[in-house]
């Protein structure tokens, strides 16, 4: 590959926005197979699972049995994507989550992409500004079970003022199910004995024409 066409050198040259999301990703895999370059499995993998946002939901376990990673590789483009999370998340600490909008731009894509079921805790000062996300909840691909001491330990042990409880449905569908409504009640009483602010439930699913992209229990009136 001439020089000023290696993923490297482009971006020594010209400054990582040149690259396209394929070279970028060809930068953490390093090396390709026979017959493949880093390139090439770079954009096998993004057509293969659609967007970034759906490799970067994947576990390091299922990046590591894609032909051309294995371990040290797939570690590599697991730690870029955490990375990617953590700076939007440093982004997002002076902006109040005051709108069930603003806290599906700020979760939804690392969330809508998810194979299975995982419940957060988002905690806020009185500001509501972002103070932290811990996983309180993994399940199957269809449901999870989240505990309202476990919601609000979190809470709890950094002192917040308030929470967002935002959960994500693998198949796309953002329509709150019976278990979704019961939990939210459940918090809803929780919080009102902790004296702390329920501020929102949010239900992540994935957009597409008549489907919503997420549902807010604020916005329905469940959480007043």
């Amino acid at each position: 590959m001439p020089n000023d066409r290696r993923p490297r050198e482009k971006l020594a040259l010209l400054g990582p926005t040149a690259l396209d999301n394929a070279e970028l990703m060809a930068l953490f895999i390093s090396t390709g197979t026979k017959g493949r370059s880093a390139i090439d499995i770079g954009r096998d993998l993004i057509a293969q699972y659609g967007s970034i946002g759906a490799l970067g939901g994947l576990p390091l376990a299922e990046l590591c049995k894609i032909k051309g990673l294995g371990l040290a590789k797939a570690s590599k483009l697991a730690a870029a994507f955490e990375l990617g999370s953590r700076v939007a998340r440093e982004q997002m600490r002076d902006t109040p989550l005051d709108t069930p909008e603003l806290i599906h731009d700020f979760f939804g894509p690392q969330m809508r992409h998810l194979s299975h079921e995982q419940v957060f805790v988002a905690v806020v000062d009185s500001r509501l500004r972002h103070m932290g996300t811990s996983l309180v909840s993994v399940g199957t691909v269809s449901d999870s079970a989240a505990h309202p001491r476990e919601i609000l330990r979190p809470v709890i042990t950094r002192g917040a003022y308030g929470f967002i409880l935002i959960h994500n449905h693998p198949s796309g569908d953002c329509t709150p199910s019976r278990a979704d409504e019961l939990v939210t009640r459940r918090m809803v009483e929780a919080a009102g004995l902790m004296q702390v602010t329920f501020l929102d439930h949010v239900i992540i699913g994935k957009p597409s024409p008549g489907r919503p992209a997420y549902y807010s229990f604020r916005s329905s009136g469940m959480i007043p």
